[in-house]
């Protein structure tokens, strides 16, 4: 078990004082196939008990899945409107899909996080594929999956932050902190002008 990061204390009071539906949203930036960033919405799905890594959901048929197969750097940004506060969390993302080793301790955490969606997230993984050609005759009324087994295509996403820039816009002149992790994850923290 590694220590908290420092930014973390941060991270929880803002989700604390921001506790509406859509404060659990953030955009997640990728690299695509073609060397041009892609970037999208998703949902906050908590921490990876006691370290610092973030967990998101995706489905390995997206566009997603397979740009971060060829790339693994992916960046946060979350903005917290009531505390104006703004997070952007830099790293490693790493995919714990069908295919991985079921002594993985990753896959367990799969299992677990497919169990606690609701119904309906767990619908949109059954669903025809996501972003290809919509076909009338596509069926998006189906029977549920089994909440208990994730299905082959749900895949859980692990963010294991390396830098985090930390901008609090509240206050003249605003604040903004630096944190760093080095290769013995040790964090650093600088404060810098906004």
């Amino acid at each position: 078990m590694v220590s908290l990061a420092p930014w973390r204390s941060s991270l929880s009071h803002a989700l604390h004082r921001n506790r509406k539906p859509f404060a659990r949203y953030f955009q997640l930036a990728t690299i695509g196939m073609d060397g041009i960033p892609a970037n999208r919405t998703v949902v906050f799905r908590g921490f990876v008990d006691g370290t610092n890594q973030i967990k998101i959901i995706t489905d390995s048929r997206s566009q997603k899945y397979d740009q971060i197969r060829t790339r693994s750097h992916g960046e946060i940004c979350w903005y917290f409107t009531d505390t104006r506060e703004q997070f952007r969390i830099a790293g490693k993302l790493i995919l714990v899909d069908k295919d991985t080793p079921t002594d993985d301790d990753f896959k367990l955490l799969r299992d677990r996080t497919w169990q606690d969606l609701s119904e309906s997230a767990r619908l949109q993984f059954i669903w025809p594929n996501p972003g290809k050609k919509r076909n009338p005759n596509d069926d998006f009324t189906v029977d549920p999956p089994n909440p208990n087994q994730p299905v082959d295509n749900f895949c859980l996403l692990i963010l294991n932050p390396l830098k985090v820039d930390h901008l609090q816009l509240r206050g003249n002149p605003q604040n903004r902190y630096l944190y760093e992790c080095d290769e013995f994850n040790n964090w650093s923290v600088v404060e810098v002008n906004p």
